[in-house]
């Protein structure tokens, strides 16, 4: 698959790191270090912007080391994008560390992952199936 993409900031595309890699890493596009300080949220820019097909969504998921290492994560986790928007990527930063984590110009920030979705018909109805399970949920079978 082929998207179009404009690139305004001073990074390389995003690209995948490994043959098998799901996401592509995004990188922040800043004038300047930003300081997130603990339990502070920033939005953060990253200079692109994507056309992607119908049908097609691009998620917005937190780097695994970022957040082992130092407590930084997405706040809308997976954030969406939907094929109709044109605006700029932006990232919601949130630092869950007790630590300052300083952000600079070209730091990979996140992971993005194009995936292709379905749109559904809602239809109101006044009952649904029976299962076994039924309405458990929120850690009801112990496991």
């Amino acid at each position: 698959m082929k998207i179009n993409i404009i690139n305004t900031s001073d990074n390389p595309l995003p690209s995948y790191e490994t043959v098998n890699s799901a996401g592509m890493d995004l990188r922040a596009f800043i004038k300047s270090e930003i300081v997130l300080k603990p339990l502070e949220r920033i939005l953060i820019p990253t200079g692109l912007f994507i056309e992607l097909p119908v049908g097609f969504e691009a998620q917005i998921r937190p780097r695994s080391g970022l957040a082992f290492k130092n407590g930084i994560t997405i706040l809308n986790s997976p954030g969406t994008i939907d094929a109709d928007y044109r605006g700029e990527i932006k990232v919601i930063l949130v630092n869950l560390s007790n630590e300052n984590f300083v952000i600079r110009n070209g730091e990979r920030i996140c992971q993005m992952i194009i995936s292709k979705h379905e749109s559904a018909e809602l239809i109101e109805v006044k009952e649904i199936s029976e299962t076994t399970r039924g309405a458990g949920g929120f850690g009801h079978t112990g496991k």
